[in-house]
This record gives structure tokens, C-alpha cells and sequence, in this order.
């Protein structure tokens, strides 16, 4: 599997609010190269990244299991546990949730960080 790197920040919700309405009123432009992914302290990425969503990501990269049932016998959580906590990091872009019929395949999109720290001004 090749190493993808994501860009995530650190910036207060306050600030993420402000930042949004200068984006969408034109004042500011967001840069190429800073983060798509921010949380509003490192206490909510730890909550997402946490240890054992670290070593759940690992064992879809070990194992390339092909549903939610397979995974949750690998890892030994249950299936409603996984599937909350990998909706989870879909929807910021860690993984991706393929379905086939009722089956459902997680793929890991990332798996390196790069940690940004974001003030706005």
C-alpha cells in the first residue's frame, strides 16, 4: 500500500467559524498546501486517533478484510462499535466504506499525519 500524508489542523471552532465566512465571502483563500482537516483541540484528534483506532486502521491495511463482519472478528470489537467509529473517519477522510449488497468493504485512505496548528487572523 503507498503511504498517503494528511495535512490536519488545530484551530478553535471559533476560528474555524470565522475563517469559513472569509472563505465564503471572498476575504480569504485557502492555501494549497494547509490542512482540508481541522478539530478544535488535540483532545477531539485524539478522540478520533486514538490507540485503538490507530491499531484498527492497521489491521485493515494488514488484513484487507471485505466486510464489517470480518473486520470485527479480527479486531475483536463489535460491529456497531466499528461501524461508528469508521463512519467516523470516512467522513474526515481516513478511510473509505465500499458497499457491495449488504456488505460493507473499509479501505484505509491514510496513513501518515502531518499536524498543523492553525491561528486565524
Amino acid at each position: 500500500m503507498a503511504r498517503k500524508v494528511v495535512k490536519v489542523g488545530i484551530m478553535s471552532r471559533e476560528d474555524y467559524q470565522k475563517r469559513t465566512i472569509a472563505m465564503a465571502t471572498g476575504e480569504y483563500k485557502r492555501r494549497k498546501d494547509e490542512p482540508k482537516i481541522w478539530f478544535e483541540s488535540f483532545k477531539v484528534l485524539g478522540e478520533v486517533l486514538n490507540n485503538g483506532n490507530q491499531e484498527l486502521l492497521k489491521t485493515i491495511i494488514k488484513h484487507k478484510p471485505q466486510s464489517l463482519k470480518e473486520l470485527a472478528e479480527l479486531s475483536g470489537r463489535h460491529t456497531s462499535n466499528l461501524s461508528r467509529s469508521l463512519k467516523t473517519m470516512e467522513r474526515i477522510g481516513l478511510v473509505e466504506l465500499t458497499r457491495n449488497g449488504r456488505k460493507v468493504r473499509p479501505t484505509v485512505v491514510a496513513t501518515d499525519f502531518r499536524i498543523e496548528f492553525g491561528i486565524y487572523s
